[in-house]
């Protein structure tokens, strides 16, 4: 699976599920690698309006646009490395794993690639990140909402998976970026995926 690397939200004619779906390979592609110099020419021009209509996203989406217009590919890449990356424990981990238990490669990664496996879905073997990455997660919700295959893309499944892989931790990730002194433009993008999941989460449970 790889996260898509392009901003384009449909229009309202084209239905707000594709907007979504588009909107989690947007996320998947921030929380996978900082941006490119295309990526941040596409949001030079991208809308201010939120994806969706309302207020809740409406804010954090604008506070996210000006962020990544104001950096650049090395800025980002700068801090997206003090963040994630480094030689040895990482200042912010971005694997499930690790805020349902305190540790990495454990029980949650284990249930995870089962229902992965039960989807007919599998981690891309060129990429060194586990399937509990969190860039992992929002590409797969992005292909359950605008996969081809009937059988596995369905709302049931969108809402099984996310509710057991994504709504129990992901929350805490953006508390954790949010809160560390060397986050900026990664500060907005944990901001807007708090508000995205808030709203993805009370939707779900309208279909209780």
């Amino acid at each position: 699976m790889n996260p898509a690397s392009t901003i384009h939200f449909a229009s309202p004619d084209q239905g707000e599920e594709l907007a979504r779906a588009e909107l989690y390979g947007l996320l998947a592609r921030l929380w996978l690698a900082p941006p490119d110099d295309e990526l941040l020419a596409q949001f030079r021009v991208a809308v201010t309006q939120a994806p969706f209509e309302g207020g809740h996203l409406e804010a954090p989406w604008q506070d996210l646009v000006a962020a990544m217009r104001a950096t650049d590919t090395a800025g980002a890449a700068a801090e997206y490395d003090a963040l994630f990356g480094g030689v040895g424990k990482p200042e912010v981990f971005l694997y499930g794993s690790f805020y349902l238990t305190g540790f990495l490669n454990e029980k949650p990664l284990a249930t995870l690639r089962g229902d992965l496996a039960a989807l007919g879905l599998a981690r891309d073997d060129t990429r060194a990140e586990t399937e509990d990455h969190m860039a992992y997660g929002l590409e797969v919700m992005r292909y359950l909402i605008a996969g081809d295959d009937p059988a596995v893309c369905t709302l049931e499944q969108q809402r099984r998976f996310f509710r057991s892989h994504l709504q129990p931790w992901v929350e805490r990730l953006c508390d954790a970026v949010a809160a560390h002194p060397a986050a900026a433009t990664w500060r907005t993008v944990a901001d807007f995926t708090r508000a995205f999941m808030q709203v993805e989460t009370q939707a779900f449970d309208l279909l209780d």
